[in-house]
């Protein structure tokens, strides 16, 4: 999304940078994995393939995505901008999306949320918590840029119904567990609400570089 392509959310523990050409490789090879394009109901890719899903990302409207980094090591933290250099060296965690489907005015538009924490050693670690806080703090801001904000009341998320922690995960985040799509093996969740605190937000600058 153009929105957010010079973005970058800051938090003590994770960092939102947008998705740009120098992750493409990385997030690649997460991508041979089988559990995770399970996980993430993905296709496999060839590498030019995923630079064009990249270059696709960055430029539609219906697709808010993130790359998430470990923000526990950065030191540059102070001003209203960062700069590519200060974050390169930051290890790369995986990803969180939103996808806007339909148009705002419709009955049925809603904007379904996704997170995928990729590397091993960072699961179990609130870190989905974390990045998914910031994304939907950010996405439902009044602030933010066009076409953004998107009520929260549309906000949406779809999970394998054997993924407890997911699930547990988004019940946290106020959202309700509202189908169960047998015949795909997924769970519809919505939000609500319901028994959550407000969510986190982040520190937003402007990307140079």
């Amino acid at each position: 999304m153009r929105a957010n392509e010079n973005t970058v959310i800051v938090h003590p523990d994770v960092i939102l940078v947008p998705y740009r050409t120098e992750h493409v490789a990385k997030y690649h090879g997460w991508m041979t994995s089988a559990e995770l394009r399970e996980l993430t109901a993905s296709e496999p890719l060839t590498l030019a393939e995923e630079y064009e899903m990249q270059r696709k990302w960055q430029t539609d409207d219906d697709k808010l995505t993130f790359i998430v980094l470990d923000g526990t090591l950065f030191t540059s933290a102070e001003g209203t901008s960062v700069t590519a250099e200060s974050l390169c060296a930051l290890p790369m965690i995986g990803d969180v999306n939103l996808f806007l489907k339909g148009a705002p005015d419709e009955a049925d538009f809603e904007v379904e949320a996704e997170i995928m924490i990729a590397e091993p050693a960072y699961r179990r670690r609130g870190i989905a918590h974390t990045a998914l806080q910031l994304m939907l703090s950010y996405a439902t801001e009044p602030a933010s840029p066009s076409p953004l904000p998107v009520m929260r009341e549309r906000l949406v998320a779809r999970i394998g119904d054997k993924n407890e922690p997911s699930i547990r995960l988004f019940e946290k985040l106020g959202f309700t567990l509202t189908k169960r799509v047998a015949v795909f093996e997924e769970v519809e969740l919505r939000y609500t609400g319901a028994n959550h605190a407000p969510w986190v937000s982040g520190s937003i600058k402007t990307l140079r570089g």
